[in-house]
């Protein structure tokens, strides 16, 4: 949580929060012997006549199935001139399909107890359903009209893309959503991954249904489609299903080459605001969700600014100073970029204190690295902590298997996994910490000048 005040002269909110934050972690302690059975349910791989591959989790407990799936190719295949259109795309598969227009569709949804969604990420095109495991017959064939032969009519592309358009224009007026974009574009330059993912006003107006369409059709194919089922389902059951669904899908997509792109480092931009308190956001180098140094970058990423409560920034950003509510650091992998960035909000007076101090813990943790006690730490919450962020329901279990499918982690990960984060030394976080951390990072700052504050305290 992030608030404008400065929190170190409040001390009820400081009491309020401690209680909460221990709150929090008795939650994640009485949690962790219920989830941890998650961490060794049994995943099957299913392959159908067809050829189609799904990850399974069978659960016979609760009446319910989960499926989630993902096609290559997301906004970043967004053609120049017409970007939104992934975007738009994804709110009209529940608008009409097959046979039957918006309101039959709809209709049959409600009907058969299913809840469908899409959406669009940079480099794919998700899907997820989840169904009670009586009708999923009838929750199946809806998906399949779905996903083979969306309608695309004119009144509901109309709708949503006013709708969307909406959107568009509240951002233009929100600095943070103006600011950002200008973010990726100095970071990006003329990358797809600069472009904004809903569009502009005047490239979601020359999105047609045709184009649609071809992005469709080059799109959803069996060979860029990776699927994770969870519930009341057997395999045999399932790789029918899978068929239905996916089967007479083309074999092979058509995408449009995307380059990797490294982000532009060592520039700072200023976003002016008059706004009573400025957003900071600093960009590293990152690493590769395949790269041998993941798991020790991961943690000491962790030990930096990812734990909630107990990493460095945030106890020299928060608990020492009370320059913010919270501040936290992220390792973000796409498919063709990486970044490790830093991310906090404080009192626009103090605004260059608290970038100071951000500056400083980032030097101090590339230069000496963590201790033996920070990096047992950081392993112990690491393992613990995946089942409650990642396998607490059966939605969150196929969206994991799915991510893991896209990684190319294999289907025993989740029990590997202990032991490669186990495995890491403090000379392979330390090396990390180098490697990621000594370049000199991107900034952007929101809010006032920050030549407005430049006497201010840097201790």
């Amino acid at each position: 949580m992030r608030g404008s005040a400065d929190v170190g002269t409040s001390s009820l909110g400081d009491a309020v929060y401690r209680i909460v934050a221990t709150l929090c972690f008795a939650l994640f302690f009485l949690l962790l012997p219920a989830l941890a059975a998650h961490a060794q349910m049994n995943i099957q791989e299913v392959k159908s006549k067809k050829g189609i591959t799904a990850w399974l989790v069978e659960d016979h407990s609760i009446p319910l199935v989960a499926i989630r799936f993902v096609f290559d190719g997301g906004t970043a295949q967004d053609p120049a001139g017409k970007e939104g259109l992934v975007n738009l795309m994804t709110g009209l598969f529940d608008e009409g399909a097959g046979d039957l227009d918006s309101d039959a569709f709809q209709l049959k949804l409600d009907d058969a107890g299913a809840e469908m969604s899409f959406e669009a990420a940079r480099d794919g095109t998700y899907g997820s359903m989840r169904m009670l495991s009586e009708q999923r017959d009838e929750a199946f064939g809806l998906l399949k009209l779905a996903v083979n032969r969306p309608r695309f009519d004119q009144e509901p592309i109309d709708r949503v893309r006013a709708q969307v358009l909406s959107g568009i224009l509240a951002n233009e007026r929100d600095p943070n959503t103006v600011a950002q974009q200008r973010w990726l574009r100095a970071i990006y330059g003329g990358h797809p991954y600069a472009r904004p993912d809903q569009g502009t006003s005047e490239s979601l107006a020359s999105i047609t249904a045709d184009d649609l369409r071809a992005f469709h059709k080059a799109t959803f194919a069996r060979g860029g489609l990776r699927v994770a089922v969870v519930g009341d389902i057997d395999a045999a059951t399932l790789s029918g299903k899978l068929d239905e669904v996916f089967g007479d899908l083309p074999d092979r997509q058509a995408l449009a080459p995307v380059a990797d792109v490294k982000p532009k480092l060592g520039q700072q931009l200023e976003v002016n605001y008059d706004l009573p308190q400025t957003s900071l956001q600093l960009a590293w180098p990152g690493v590769k969700r395949s790269d041998p140094d993941f798991y020790a970058a991961a943690l000491m990423n962790e030990i930096l600014g990812g734990s909630t409560f107990t990493s460095r920034l945030f106890e020299e950003v928060r608990e020492k100073r009370g320059l913010a509510y919270g501040v936290n650091s992220d390792l973000v992998d796409h498919e063709h970029s990486n970044a490790l960035l830093v991310t906090t909000a404080t009192r626009s007076d103090r605004a260059a204190e608290t970038l100071s101090i951000v500056r400083k813990v980032v030097k101090e943790m590339a230069e000496k690295g963590p201790t033996e006690e920070e990096l047992a730490a950081a392993k112990k919450y690491m393992i613990g902590a995946y089942a409650i962020n990642n396998l607490d329901s059966s939605s969150s279990i196929a969206a994991t298997l799915v991510e893991l499918q896209l990684d190319n982690l294999g289907i025993d990960y989740i029990k590997r996994r202990a032991a490669l984060i186990d495995a890491v030394t403090l000379a392979d976080v330390k090396a990390a910490a180098r490697k990621l951390l000594s370049a000199d990072p991107a900034v952007m700052v929101i809010g006032p000048p920050l030549v407005q504050v430049a006497g201010a305290h840097k201790g």
